[in-house]
């Protein structure tokens, strides 16, 4: 069996890996921001069972916020979560032009703090529908925004962790390009962001104590 290792330019065989080491049925129980399902479609993933989104684009994409889905206590054994990580309210997000390309593509929150709340709110909810050992797979990505650094992988790693979930491992999703508008060339103040990270976490009976 090949080393898996904690770096790739793939997501899908980051996923596989995660499945491989920590989940032993190998699949995804719930998938709270199902979106388009790109996670899976085309990927040898299989689907998963309840598929959520505050929006659906498809049938069978039951409508649900991820703070609050229509499951019972401890009744998930794997969860897929891969949530916005953007916020603005930048005018830009109603012209149609080539600027805010990801924001207009995935959605955005109206400021940090709104964001941030809905990882808190998100977190717990996750950890309610966990069994017991279950896993919590999370897609995060750090930014810049009005100049200021997020980093906002550390910020869920610290809201999980105090909701009573353990972190069994990291990975790091590299990207050999990423859309740049003209603008952010000209003003760049930080390092573009060439990466995303798969968070693992498992739901323990009791908090973990860190020394």
């Amino acid at each position: 069996m090949p080393v898996i290792k904690s770096i790739s330019y793939d997501q899908a065989e980051i996923i596989k890996n995660i499945l491989e080491l920590y989940v032993p049925d190998k699949r995804i129980d719930c998938d709270p921001t199902y979106s388009s399902g790109g996670f899976y479609k085309g990927t040898g993933i299989t689907e998963p069972i309840y598929k959520f989104d505050i929006a659906p684009q498809s049938e069978g994409i039951v409508q649900a916020n991820a703070e609050n889905l229509p499951l019972p206590d401890n009744s998930i054994g794997c969860v897929m979560f891969d949530p916005p990580f953007l916020a603005t309210t930048g005018k830009s997000l109603n012209n149609n032009d080539g600027n805010n390309k990801i924001n207009k593509r995935f959605g955005t929150y109206p400021n940090e703090k709104a964001l941030h709340n809905f990882y808190f709110n998100a977190v717990s909810e996750l950890y309610r529908v966990l069994k017991n050992d279950g896993i919590f797979i999370l897609k995060i990505q750090d930014k810049v925004s009005s100049g200021k650094q997020y980093f906002s992988h550390c910020f869920v790693y610290e809201q999980a962790v105090a909701a009573g979930f353990y972190p069994i491992d990291l990975f790091i999703l590299l990207a050999k390009n990423r859309i740049v508008a003209k603008w952010q060339a000209a003003n760049q103040k930080h390092a573009r962001k060439y990466h995303a990270y798969f968070w693992v976490f498992k739901k323990c009976g009791t908090k973990i104590q860190y020394i």
